[in-house]
């Protein structure tokens, strides 16, 4: 008793302003200062550098990568500086996809296990880790000789991802012979820092239904969609606890259906340590249009529209446990435009969800808060409009440090499209600073925009199947 009134007086006087000398008290007095410097007037976001090519463009916390990740620039810099350039492989060694992990809070025995690493899969069925500042290759790992992975996700951010299989299509041969093979995906589920191996499972139609269509994993849920539009989704970990045959370890000696060799090595790989005989215990089953949902909040919220033609073009926000329809639980745009809206949970991990439309953007909370003495507090709910017949908002992104949204409007000027960056207070809503972009931005081609502390980082594609990479700096406009 006498520890807890103890702490609970620490964080009184911390929430205070007291222990100034705490480093992540001093983080975030420079942050606040940061973010101030950057909103000043007298500073602009000056266009400093601009890069083609003739592949897609990728961008990762500071990295901008081209060649499919062979060579990466280091965004960080008054103009962007060139880190490394990676040998050219074969078309086997091609990167499929990647996540980028960064440095864990915890210290770890290997230094090389607390680099920050681009995990990288291959399109002949490896995993490697590689470094974010030099490209050295810090592990690789032998996935599968037997079946194909090609995609890769977080499970939990910075904690656990999975990588997912193409789908296991029957070939007309093996449908005439009356072979029914079941296997539909397979998922190999990894911890990061370090990486070990957490389970190979199967999704197979056997278990799950014939009627199954794809598999993802998010938040320790495994989320399986049908085609008769319904999503169903299970409990990971009872999965790991009631179907695992045997754990793995990256790098150890294994015997496996009378073959022996190392796990993570070729051309042993990691076996299927995870065989599900009987369908596990169904969590939630939601009918979902297009199967599309989203699980996010605190508590656990899901999001998705039901399936039924009266309910299209509207959003449903429903708690995880019981699928009690939340505060503010149906999201309804109302577009008049041929341009869709889409809706996600707020990145801020506040628990608000935002709701972007071609003219307008909603940001509200999907749940109630209530005082000691019962009353009810409903959080703010802020939104942000513009002319639907002038412009159109297309991208919104979260600066975290900074607590910034940046939102792009595009208005067609002269034929071409012009786009406008706004920076608005993300507790509020209201519009701090508008940053013009010089480039045109063409709504006929994909765009993405990031906006990272004093960097904006914008990528198009263009005719012909080009890219470019344009950086914008935060700069002192007295000074040039």
């Amino acid at each position: 008793m006498w520890r807890a009134a103890r702490f609970h007086v620490y964080l009184s006087r911390r929430s205070a302003g007291m222990f100034s000398k705490d480093a992540g008290m001093l983080f975030r007095k420079n942050l606040k200062v940061f973010r101030q410097i950057i909103l000043q007037d007298s500073r602009v976001f000056k266009k400093v550098w601009t890069r083609h090519s003739k592949s897609p463009i990728s961008y990762e916390s500071g990295r901008i990568y081209f060649e499919n990740y062979r060579c990466c620039f280091s965004s960080i810099p008054s103009r962007p500086q060139h880190l490394y350039q990676l040998p050219k492989s074969s078309k086997l060694e091609k990167i499929e996809d990647v996540l980028l992990c960064q440095s864990p809070l915890v210290i770890l025995p290997r230094t090389s296990d607390q680099a920050p690493s681009l995990l990288a899969l291959t399109a002949h069925n490896w995993l490697y880790r590689l470094s974010t500042k030099t490209g050295e290759q810090l592990q690789k790992v032998c996935l599968s000789s037997r079946y194909k992975f090609r995609y890769l996700g977080w499970d939990v951010p910075q904690e656990t991802f999975y990588i997912k299989s193409v789908q296991n299509k029957q070939s007309p041969t093996v449908r005439q012979a009356g072979l029914d093979n079941n296997a539909m995906i397979y998922l190999a589920v990894f911890q990061v820092f370090p990486l070990e191996i957490v389970a190979v499972l199967e999704i197979s139609k056997r278990v799950f239904g014939s009627t199954v269509l794809d598999v993802t994993l998010s938040q320790g849920v495994l989320v399986v969609s049908h085609s008769n539009k319904t999503v169903k989704l299970y409990s990971f970990e009872n999965i790991v606890d009631k179907f695992m045959t045997r754990r793995l370890v990256l790098g150890e000696q294994c015997q496996w259906s009378g073959i022996s060799g190392t796990v993570g090595e070729s051309p042993f790989g990691i076996p299927v340590n995870i065989h599900i005989n009987e369908c596990p215990p169904v969590l939630y089953e939601l009918p979902c249009l297009d199967n599309y949902m989203q699980i996010g909040g605190h508590p656990w919220h899901v999001i998705f529209t039901p399936n039924h033609k009266k309910h299209r073009g509207t959003y449903h926000i429903c708690l995880l446990k019981d699928g009690t329809l939340a505060h503010n639980g149906i999201q309804d745009m109302q577009c008049c435009s041929l341009e869709s809206d889409w809706i996600y949970f707020h990145p801020d991990e506040s628990g608000r969800i935002i709701h972007v439309g071609p003219s307008k953007i909603k940001c509200s909370s999907a749940q109630n808060s209530v005082t000691s003495s019962g009353r009810m507090v409903r959080r703010r709910f802020h939104q942000l409009d513009d002319d639907p017949e002038k412009e159109t908002f297309r991208v919104v992104e979260y600066e975290d440090e900074l607590d910034l949204l940046a939102v792009v409007e595009v208005t067609l000027r002269d034929e071409k499209g012009r786009a406008n960056v706004g920076l608005h207070d993300n507790q509020s809503g209201v519009l701090m600073k508008t940053v013009e972009l010089v480039e045109s931005w063409d709504v006929t081609y994909t765009h993405e925009l990031f906006f990272d502390q004093d960097t904006i980082v914008h990528i198009a594609q263009e005719k012909n199947n080009l890219f470019s990479c344009h950086v914008y700096k935060s700069t002192n406009e007295r000074m040039d």
